[in-house]
């Protein structure tokens, strides 16, 4: 019997590209940035016919470079949750994501990046077969190798028979708690195959539902309560709860419920900073006094080479992820561990305090607050004085900077903060009223702010974007690619170098190192870069307003006049020449 007679019915045959947009369209992705090559050409036709026949597909934006695209589909994903589609060219585009893929594993965000492989036939045996130079060069024997750290999960489609289920699958891994980047390789061949519509199975949301967290053993939340009934310095450090309303409203509730003072580590915004119980971003001070912490969704709390905690101090650990299996060595104290969603565990944590609470345990906590009331003031205090110095001409004060930026910025801007060395000079002038609205990567990839905030523009047009990055991590950031994508789909940001000249992480870090070395004898760091460079030329090349600012004085007409022009719809760019390094 020929394949023909096999087929359960006559209905018409598609290939296994039309079934592949159509899976993508029920999964309910919105969006594929892509970077095109020659392996793509069964997908491109497709997406020609399903426009034709006036079916629905996903938009497709055009990424001149891979760092663009798959930082895109994280600033989209870090807006809604939602993973999007990344579509580049075979090993060499996997590897030009291999950086974003890092900062995505990193990060909790879910990324469905997808490539072409090589042709597996070369005498023309079936559609689809080696016909170019490249075809014979660009197949390594482990493609997803170049990315492998990186992933929940990987595969090649064998059979488009399939190309739904694979889909499924993996959505279903990449919104899975945490959230993480899955890769998905596709040869033409197979992406030739002509299947009819009943031999496609469909997947549906909710029989292969994504897992989430839930809540924690009421005993282990017992057990955490007690401790914090007779805690003395109790303190709460989060990281990523920002992302969670639920969680960000229950630490607010809990810290000022039990007298706790929360600082943040790295990631987001995670409650608002104009809380009584918000004291900072750096908890180095605290661990150290502390009897019971709390590590709420957060990696890397402190550094143990600087910090030493109490002895016989109870640490509780919640988190969708308390172990972080994905890191070989990962060894902060965690007495209890409470693996779940933090909004609902921090919520049974408070109903647990509040029936056990005593007239004693309250009049604690309220001393603690006028405690904790001290430190935020004693924040707020330094913050000003360091934004007094304005620098000089040539050599800005990054705090006056970011203090005159933060007296722009409205509550609903979000801030993608690739400050480096400057991170801390954006956070502690620009306090933010709002959960999630400072962004940084947990991953340690350079170059993602630019096309982050393009991708979060995308999601949520109607806010402000702002980027802010050293040069390093400018140059990094391939931003002739990311201004390129500004301009071709009218998502203006706000871009901020602030320029000193040199990667000053790797001079501090040699210090760190070698405090009184060769290196800081002939002040020979390894660290300079190019010192003339006009970075709004870049900006201006595509369509966008650019302004350099050298002088102090300036600082605050410079920033309104880019903020008109994003205002109006066009991408600007800030060119601050700031304290050297």
């Amino acid at each position: 019997m020929d394949a023909a007679a096999a087929r359960k019915t006559n209905a018409p045959e598609f290939s296994a590209a039309y079934y592949f947009l159509e899976g993508l369209t029920e999964l309910g992705v919105e969006y594929l940035f892509c970077n095109f090559g020659t392996d793509h050409a069964p997908i491109i036709e497709e997406m020609a016919h399903r426009k034709k026949r006036g079916e629905p597909m996903p938009g497709v934006l055009h990424c001149p470079h891979e760092n663009t695209a798959a930082h895109m589909a994280e600033g989209y994903a870090f807006i809604t949750g939602r993973g999007q589609g990344v579509l580049v060219h075979v090993d060499v585009g996997t590897a030009n994501t291999a950086n974003a893929m890092h900062n995505a594993y990193r990060s909790r965000l879910p990324v469905l990046l997808m490539a072409g492989k090589a042709p597996y036939t070369a005498n023309d045996e079936l559609v689809g077969s080696r016909d170019t130079y490249v075809h014979f060069v660009q197949e390594p024997f482990d493609q997803a190798s170049l990315v492998r750290p990186y992933l929940k999960w990987e595969w090649t489609l064998p059979s488009g028979v399939v190309v739904k289920e694979a889909l499924r699958r993996a959505y279903s891994i990449m919104q899975s708690e945490p959230r993480g980047p899955v890769y998905l390789m596709m040869q033409r061949e197979t992406l030739t195959q002509a299947w009819s519509a009943d031999q496609i199975r469909r997947y549906a949301a909710d029989q292969f539902a994504a897992t989430s967290g839930g809540g924690a053993d009421p005993k282990l939340v017992a057990a955490l309560a007690e401790r914090l009934l007779t805690a003395e310095n109790p303190i709460l450090i989060a990281g990523y709860a920002g992302r969670n309303e639920r969680a960000s409203a229950m630490i607010d509730a809990l810290a000022q419920f039990a007298g706790i003072a929360v600082y943040e580590a790295n990631m987001t915004s995670n409650t608002s900073h104009a809380s009584p119980c918000f004291v900072g971003f750096a908890a180095d001070k605290a661990v150290p006094a502390a009897d019971v912490g709390i590590l709420v969704d957060v990696d890397v709390p402190w550094f143990p080479s600087d910090v030493q905690i109490k002895e016989k101090s109870f640490w509780a650990h919640i988190d969708i992820d308390t172990l972080k299996p994905g890191s070989p060595m990962w060894t902060f104290p965690g007495n209890l561990r409470m693996q779940g969603d933090s909004g609902r565990i921090l919520e049974q944590l408070l109903d647990e305090l509040k029936a056990k609470a005593t007239p004693k345990f309250r009049a604690a906590a309220a001393a603690r607050l006028e405690r904790i009331k001290a430190l935020r003031e004693e924040r707020i205090a330094r913050a000003a004085k360091l934004a007094t110095d304005k620098g000089k001409p040539g050599a800005i004060n990054p705090h006056y900077l970011m203090a005159e930026l933060g007296k722009a910025l409205d509550d609903d801007a979000i801030i993608f903060n690739e400050g480096v060395t400057n991170a801390g000079a954006v956070l502690l002038q620009i306090p933010r009223r709002r959960p999630n609205t400072t962004m940084r990567s947990g991953g340690g990839g350079l170059g993602w702010s630019g096309a982050m905030a393009l991708g979060a523009k995308l999601a949520a047009p109607d806010r402000l974007m702002v980027q802010i990055s050293g040069d390093g991590g400018f140059y990094f950031g391939n931003p002739s690619s990311v201004f390129a994508v500004s301009q071709q789909y009218k998502l203006p940001i706000f871009s901020i170098v602030m320029d000193n000249t040199g990667w000053n992480a790797v001079k501090q870090s040699t210090l760190r190192v070698f405090p009184e070395g060769q290196a800081k004898e002939t002040s020979q760091f390894e660290a300079n870069l190019a010192p003339k460079v006009t970075f709004t030329k870049v900006a201006e090349a595509f369509g966008a307003y650019g302004e350099e600012v050298t002088d102090p004085a300036e600082v605050a007409a410079a920033i309104a006049r880019c903020l008109k022009e994003v205002r109006g719809g066009r991408s600007a760019l800030l060119h601050a020449r700031v304290t050297k390094m």
